[in-house]
């Protein structure tokens, strides 16, 4: 996997250090950026910095860290909350775990500088109990934070009192959502609510509370140490520093990467990721999970960055990026993403909870051969209707792989509905296993082994398969020793 290209912030311990021991971690700087904040910075300093590094929120919203504790901090009550949002949900993520895993002080170190700038003594990281490495080294990192005296109460001497506490979270997708994650958190259903209030004005036990993510907090020590100014100088113009991606899919170097903004998908996926697989032809990258959209050859030139993945039909989300080939069949894959959000739909607004039911119900019609082109229409208007007034942001991201699908891919689904043929025949009911009547030499190995009986012929003569019975399960494709039987 190639390195130089590669710059890394967030991940700059991992790998490096022994999490489990505070001395590597203190060896390497740590905690030297709260100790900066607290007898040098200041409060609003402080916010000032984040401000002016340009760093957005790593989670998927992309809002500006700096103003959100600005906002948190203009908010005056008796009691506020720092939440580490550590619930990643997405299919094939992996990056705040592996942060927590391989650096759980940066996150600790980062949470109580925010805690100090926004006026916060408590902390709380709400992470998904199906990390139970994590867990462990998180609740190491935070008992030996206490001992060294850099949580708990007047933290470097000063009267900077903070601490931090873990909730476990389920596996719920929603909860990724930071209202779903608070109510979750307050032992309530995890549901998103109308904004506003924003949490920043009303969040855990109705106060004001600011939620960043595992890797949005993981670049806050080096902001603070080396300045906003260096920080700003990485990236584009509009999305400043790194992202760390996990790159996963039918291509060679899969695992994390933490590149520039600015670095394209071509870079990413050739250069970094090592190409496809099998010198497969590259056919669509799913970036931002699966509220994220498919973007296929015509964006492998774009820039990774906030603004123009939204352009291109896509989003930055939490960092995921699933590579895939000419295997794949769009149609099966925009299915297998909203069948997820179906799964995960908490159910409090129709339009997720309903509508993309409907959605999921006519792909997979068209996956069986029985779509019409109505269906299309269908398709688009619902998933139109769906983003402009599904409650919270994973509602409204939902039907993205639809739309991206049919933008980019609208060829697969005619042939589905006209030709009835699925070009990558991954749609079992629109595939169909010929034998070709030159190649079958009449061993019968592929008759013998059909479970169905579905495949007829004598002896050392070539074999006929009766596709009224069939069932496609590739049984005899397999079998077969001659290259006789093909799938179309």
């Amino acid at each position: 996997m190639a390195t130089h290209k590669q710059l890394r912030i967030a991940l700059r311990n991992c790998g490096v250090i022994d999490p489990e021991k505070i001395t590597d971690y203190i060896e390497r700087d740590g905690y030297s950026a709260l100790a900066k904040v607290i007898n040098e910075l200041g409060t609003v300093r402080t916010i000032d910095l984040m401000k002016k590094s340009g760093l957005r929120g790593r989670g998927g919203g992309g809002f500006p860290t700096g103003l959100k504790w600005e906002i948190a901090s203009k908010n005056y009550a008796d009691q506020k909350y720092v939440v580490c949002n550590a619930d990643e949900g997405d299919p094939g993520a992996f990056m705040d775990r592996s942060v927590l895993e391989g650096d759980p002080h940066s996150v600790i170190e980062a949470m109580a500088i925010c805690g100090f700038s926004i006026g916060a003594t408590k902390g709380l990281v709400y992470i998904r109990a199906e990390y139970p490495l994590a867990i462990e080294r998180l609740k190491i990192a935070i008992n030996q934070a206490r001992e060294y005296g850099l949580l708990g109460k007047n933290i470097f001497g000063s009267d900077f009192d903070f601490d931090i506490e873990l909730r476990y979270g389920a596996g719920a997708f929603v909860c990724g959502e930071e209202t779903a994650l608070i109510h979750s958190m307050e032992g309530k259903r995890g549901e998103p609510t109308v904004k506003p209030p924003f949490p920043a004005e009303s969040g855990y036990l109705e106060k004001p509370t600011n939620v960043n993510n595992v890797e949005t907090f993981a670049n806050i020590p080096p902001i603070i140490l080396k300045g906003a100014e260096w920080f700003a100088s990485i990236g584009s113009e509009k999305s400043k520093g790194t992202k760390v991606f996990a790159l996963a899919g039918k291509i060679n170097n899969v695992g994390l990467i933490e590149v520039p903004m600015g670095t394209t998908l071509r870079e990413v996926i050739y250069d970094i990721g090592g190409g496809i697989k099998d010198g497969k032809e590259f056919k669509a990258v799913q970036t931002g999970g699966p509220s994220g959209g498919c973007l296929t050859k015509k964006h492998l030139d774009t820039a990774i960055d906030y603004d123009n993945l939204i352009a291109a039909g896509s989003m930055m989300g939490s960092g995921g990026m699933v590579v895939m080939d000419e295997d794949d069949c769009m149609v099966s894959i925009a299915k297998f993403y909203l069948e997820f959000t179906v799964e995960e739909s908490c159910g409090k607004c129709t339009p997720c909870r309903i509508g993309n039911k409907r959605l999921f119900e006519i792909l997979e019609k068209i996956t069986e051969g029985k779509g019409t082109m109505e269906d299309l229409d269908k398709l688009r208007n619902l998933s139109n209707t769906i983003k402009d007034t599904a409650l919270c942001g994973l509602g409204q991201t939902s039907p993205n792989p639809v739309l991206s699908t049919m933008d980019n891919f609208m060829d697969e689904y005619l042939e589905h509905i006209n030709e009835k043929r699925c070009r990558a025949s991954q749609c079992k009911a629109l595939t169909r296993y010929i034998i070709d009547a030159e190649q079958c030499t009449g061993c019968t190995i592929c008759a013998r082994n059909c479970p169905v009986n579905a495949i007829k012929g004598e002896r050392k003569q070539p074999h006929t398969i009766n596709q009224d019975i069939c069932i496609k399960c590739g049984v005899c494709y397999e079998k077969c020793k001659f290259n006789a039987i093909s799938v179309k």
